[in-house]
C-alpha cells in the first residue's frame, strides 16, 4: 500500500515522526511536509503563482522524505501531482497533531483540512490528533494503540466520495485511556479569542522584548500587536457522543466526516417551498 502522510506542525514534529514509526507497517512511505508550522489552514493552498520551496531529503528503506514550504493540503496535492504521479496513494495520513481537533476545531485544521485533500480526489484519508499542545507531548498513546484502530478500520473503509476520517486521542497514558468509540462533531465556540500580545505574556512570567516580535517584518505607527489565544467554550444541546465530551471521558474517538457539507434538511425544505 502506497501511503501518503503530511501534517501542519512542520517537518521536525514529534507528532509526526510517530505517525510515521505506526504507519511503515503498513506501506510505503512517502511524507510531504510543510517546511514550518501551518496549523489553522484548513484547506488552504498556496497559490497565486507563488514560488513554493521545496527539498526533497532523500529515500531510505519504505520511506520517501520531502518538505514544502506551504499548507498541508497543497502537501498532499504535491504528493499526489509530483511526487508520487502517475501513481496515486492508496491511503493519505494526517497528524499527528499537537492539540485536539474535536468538535468545531475541525473546521480550522491543517491535519484536517490535509485529510480533506485525500478526500476531493477519491483517496481515502485520516487525520490524527493528540489532544496536548505541550512541547514534551507524550504520544505513546498513539503509538500503542493506533495500529490496533487502524488494524480495524482500513479493511472496513467506507470509500463513497468525500468521506475522512478524523480520530483525537485523550492526552493520556494507554493504561488510563477508556477505550475507541465512534462520535459525531461536536458543538463549540471560542470566546476573548485576541489578547493584547504583551498582556498575554506577562501573564505567563515572560516580560515582553523585541525578540517576542521578530516576526513581524514591519511595525506601522499606532498598530497595536494581538495574539490569537481564545477559550473553547461548549455550545448547548451537545449529544453524549459528541467527539470532544468523549475525548474528555478519556476514550480515543472516531469520527467520520464528509467534505459535502450540503444541509439536507434544509435542502429538502427549500424544495418544498421554493
Amino acid at each position: 500500500m502506497k501511503i501518503l502522510i503530511t501534517n501542519d506542525d512542520g517537518i521536525h514534529a514529534k507528532g509526526l515522526m510517530a505517525l510515521v514509526h505506526v504507519m511503515k507497517r503498513y506501506g510505503e512511505l512517502t511524507i510531504v511536509a510543510p517546511k514550518r508550522a501551518q496549523s489553522g489552514m484548513s484547506m488552504a493552498v498556496t497559490m497565486g503563482y507563488k514560488p513554493i520551496a521545496v527539498k526533497h531529503f532523500g529515500k531510505k528503506i519504505g520511506e520517501d522524505w520531502w518538505y514544502l514550504d506551504g499548507t498541508p493540503a497543497s502537501c498532499i496535492k504535491f504528493g499526489i501531482d509530483n511526487v508520487l504521479f502517475p501513481e496515486r496513494p492508496d491511503l493519505v495520513v494526517s497528524g499527528v497533531n499537537h492539540g485536539s481537533n474535536a468538535a468545531t476545531a475541525s473546521i480550522y485544521s491543517g491535519t484536517i483540512g490535509a485529510a480533506m485533500e485525500g478526500a476531493v480526489n477519491g483517496i481515502p484519508a485520516i487525520g490524527v490528533s493528540l489532544d496536548s499542545f505541550r512541547d514534551d507531548a507524550d504520544f505513546s498513546c498513539v503509538t500503542d494503540l493506533l495500529p490496533g484502530i487502524l488494524d480495524k478500520l482500513l479493511p472496513q473503509l467506507d470509500h463513497r466520495f468525500g468521506v475522512f476520517y478524523n480520530i483525537n486521542f485523550p492526552d493520556l497514558p494507554t493504561d488510563r485511556v477508556h477505550g475507541v468509540r465512534p462520535g459525531r462533531m461536536g458543538y463549540g465556540h471560542w470566546e476573548r479569542e485576541y489578547q493584547d500580545y504583551g498582556d498575554f505574556l506577562r501573564q505567563r512570567g515572560h516580560t515582553p522584548s523585541e525578540e517576542d516580535c521578530r516576526y513581524v517584518s514591519h511595525l506601522e505607527p499606532d498598530e497595536q500587536l494581538y495574539v490569537m489565544a481564545g477559550d473553547f467554550t461548549d455550545n448547548p444541546g451537545n449529544p453524549a457522543d459528541a467527539d470532544h465530551v468523549l475525548l474528555r471521558q478519556g476514550y480515543v474517538v472516531i469520527t467520520p466526516q464528509n467534505i459535502d457539507n450540503t444541509d439536507r434538511t434544509e435542502l429538502d425544505r427549500l424544495c418544498a417551498i421554493i
